[in-house]
């Protein structure tokens, strides 16, 4: 698979990675041994990105991972992480001495001595200008305890504001054919600076897979159920931000422009990876069969103008006005 630069890092991430919250919680029960499936599954399908954060599962995720890589030392993974959503998301929490007590129990979990990639975990928009979260993100590089480090937001402004900041090795923001504004600024700001972007939630918590209806019920441990309006995270986490009746409806319409040898969630990781600035795609999977078809969407043929076309028509007609404004 091809694999693309984190330009300031000079690290290398597979275009379509696996993100690992799945394997983690927040979307029903996964196995350990279905979770080290997917893990195979994605690896022999060339996946050499895995995204994880130290409060998926508890640390469950990055548990699976150190598992996994222990099992399998021919593998050269770049695996990223996050921190800082394991206390209460005031900015007076993102300092030094906590940062090296959650880097420290990530590099418990991960089972290293100096993490590849380290991410703020969304914190609270004041903590992107802040000179001393960043002055100590540096020190933890001094102190070779992470490679690299970056950032993941909610929303485009906290993303310029990231890339601005002349360290940042990345920015991992939500992008999918349902959440298209990083397209107009973000991507080409990150591109001149050369800084990575990690596409998230890239199928639209499911949505853009095609498989859903209104009548789809989730399991209540699932945030597809407890998050559709916010109640335990910012809401843009949850379908994109999109309300669950009109994304179910759009959903079908997008499913209706994948061209022959495409599914849908095939089209929308290809149309993702196309655009221009994008570093990686992380895509959850819960099957071996899904982290499979993931990484085969970049080996289809190139997508016809008239579909790319139709995506952007059917996100300005039916999506646009929910999401543009808040994220």
């Amino acid at each position: 698979m091809d694999e693309r630069n984190f330009g300031r890092s000079g690290q290398r991430a597979s275009v379509i990675g696996l993100g690992t919250w799945q394997l983690g919680a927040d979307w029903g029960d996964v196995s350990d041994k279905d979770a080290h499936a997917v893990l195979e599954a994605a690896a022999e399908s060339g996946v050499t990105f895995f995204d994880t954060a130290d409060v998926y599962g508890d640390g469950r995720s990055e548990q699976t991972i150190a598992s996994f890589l222990h099992g399998r030392p021919d593998l050269h993974v770049l695996v990223a992480t996050k921190m800082g959503r394991r206390v209460e998301q005031i900015p007076q929490n993102y300092v030094l001495d906590n940062f090296r007590e959650w880097n420290d129990r990530s590099r418990r979990n991960l089972g290293v001595d100096r993490l590849d990639l380290v991410q703020l975990h969304c914190p609270p928009t004041p903590v992107y200008s802040s000179d001393e979260v960043f002055d100590a993100l540096d020190s933890m590089v001094e102190e070779e305890r992470i490679a690299a480090y970056g950032v993941s937001v909610e929303r485009c402004d906290e993303a310029l504001t990231a890339i601005a900041r002349p360290n940042v090795a990345s920015v991992q923001i939500i992008l999918n054919p349902f959440r298209m504004k990083p397209l107009l600024e973000v991507l080409p700001a990150a591109k001149e600076a050369g800084v990575g972007i990690i596409a998230r939630v890239p199928l639209a918590s499911g949505l853009l897979s095609g498989k859903y209806t209104k009548d789809t019920v989730f399991p209540e441990n699932d945030h597809r159920t407890y998050n559709r309006h916010g109640e335990a995270f910012d809401q843009g986490e949850t379908f994109s931000g999109v309300d669950y009746a009109t994304g179910v409806e759009a959903a079908a319409e997008f499913s209706a422009l994948a061209p022959e040898g495409y599914t849908p969630a095939q089209l929308a990781l290809r149309w993702i990876a196309d655009q221009p600035g994008v570093t990686a795609v992380i895509p959850g999977a819960r099957s071996p069969e899904q982290a499979r078809a993931n990484a085969t969407s970049v080996k289809l043929p190139e997508l016809p103008t008239e579909t790319v076309d139709a995506i952007r028509e059917l996100y300005d007609r039916r999506i646009k006005e929910q999401v543009e404004s808040r994220w």
